[in-house]
């Protein structure tokens, strides 16, 4: 059988649905399935793929691989990619990542289109129940997957650096409410270190607020990374913050630092919660006071740190890439046999 999968963005672009259609690809090309991603972003010299890549596609080429496919999967609504299927009753598949409005929360034009758009799915899927609740009410939730071969805890690595901040550097992210919440927290005397790993349009703004508070010689700033390097320094760290501002869809850093050991601190809003479980603390999203109390709460609680790695591991099984890939298949497989 043949799948065509739909993603906006993908490889060499990193995020969460560039890793998602990675994974979903990999997972129907080991179950025997004929698969090929098309893709608007532009690809390297050296991509190696088990799979077909078509980049930038024209008109035609687009026409040509949905007329291949025995069914399609839209890793998020991309109707620039998905529009001959207005002119096919194809099996569709369509997987959220995100919040059907725009970031400032207005309901676009586009929006609206792509809400008569699900009229055409054979199948929704949303990766949180947070998402869930604003797409009709047959929407089936899977939540998103680590990957569980690459993160993991390495026991060769020293544990003693204390907060690190993971993700773009962008005002909605909260990277500037950790810097505050450091400086208050070191304000107590509790002398701790955060380091920030992402790069982004706010990041000589971060420097220089770090500056400004004398914080210097206790904030780390390292650009984006990946693969092993990514996991060496999660394995270096005791606590993630995850300060966000605007309504996670989902949350995976939350996982990927928690499989290293990390103890996340996060937002309650959106889809965060449900990517954290009983594994770490809440705080009011934006709340700085709260944010402080939570940090010193969990750094001062040795029995708490130990409950919660306890917690990661339960949690964490239910994120496993071989179990979230089998509701995937099933999915597939439900649809073409009917």
């Amino acid at each position: 059988m043949n799948i065509v999968l739909l993603s906006h963005k993908f490889l060499p672009d990193i995020g969460g649905i560039e890793t998602m259609t990675l994974f979903l690809a990999e997972i129907y090309c080991k179950a025997n399935y004929n698969v090929k991603v098309i893709t608007w972003t532009q690809g390297i010299s050296n991509e190696k793929f088990s799979f077909k890549v078509i980049r930038q596609p024209k008109a035609i080429d687009i026409i040509k691989e949905i007329k291949w496919a025995d069914i399609v999967l839209e890793n998020n609504p991309t109707m620039r990619l998905s529009w001959p299927l207005l002119f096919t009753n194809k099996p569709l598949v369509i997987v959220f990542h995100t919040w059907l409005q725009r970031t400032n929360a207005r309901i676009g034009w586009q929006d609206r289109i792509k809400k008569l758009w699900l009229k055409r799915a054979n199948k929704i899927i949303a990766v949180s129940n947070a998402l869930a609740n604003n797409l009709p009410k047959n929407t089936l939730v899977i939540k998103n997957p680590y990957r569980d071969t690459l993160f993991k805890i390495d026991e060769n690595i020293v544990r003693d650096k204390d907060f690190v901040f993971l993700g773009r550097l962008v005002s909605d992210k909260g990277p500037d409410l950790a810097i505050t919440a450091l400086y208050e927290l070191n304000k107590k005397g509790l002398d701790k270190n955060l380091t920030i790993i992402g790069d982004g349009p706010e990041k000589e703004n971060l420097k220089k607020l770090s500056s400004s508070l004398d914080l210097d010689s206790k904030i780390n700033f390292k650009s984006s990374l990946f693969g092993e390097e990514l996991v060496m320094q999660l394995n270096k760290h005791n606590f993630l913050l995850v300060p966000s501002v605007w309504e996670e869809p989902f949350g995976l850093v939350v996982l990927e630092a928690m499989a290293c050991g990390c103890i996340p601190i996060v937002s309650n809003s959106g889809g965060l919660p449900e990517a954290l479980g009983n594994a770490g603390l809440l705080f009011d999203k934006g709340n700085l006071n709260a944010l402080v109390e939570k940090m010193e709460y969990l750094i001062t609680n040795t029995t708490l740190r130990d409950n919660f790695r306890n917690e990661a591991i339960s949690h964490l099984k239910n994120h496993n890439s071989e179990i979230i890939g089998k509701k995937y298949l099933d999915v597939v497989k439900n649809l073409l046999r009917k």
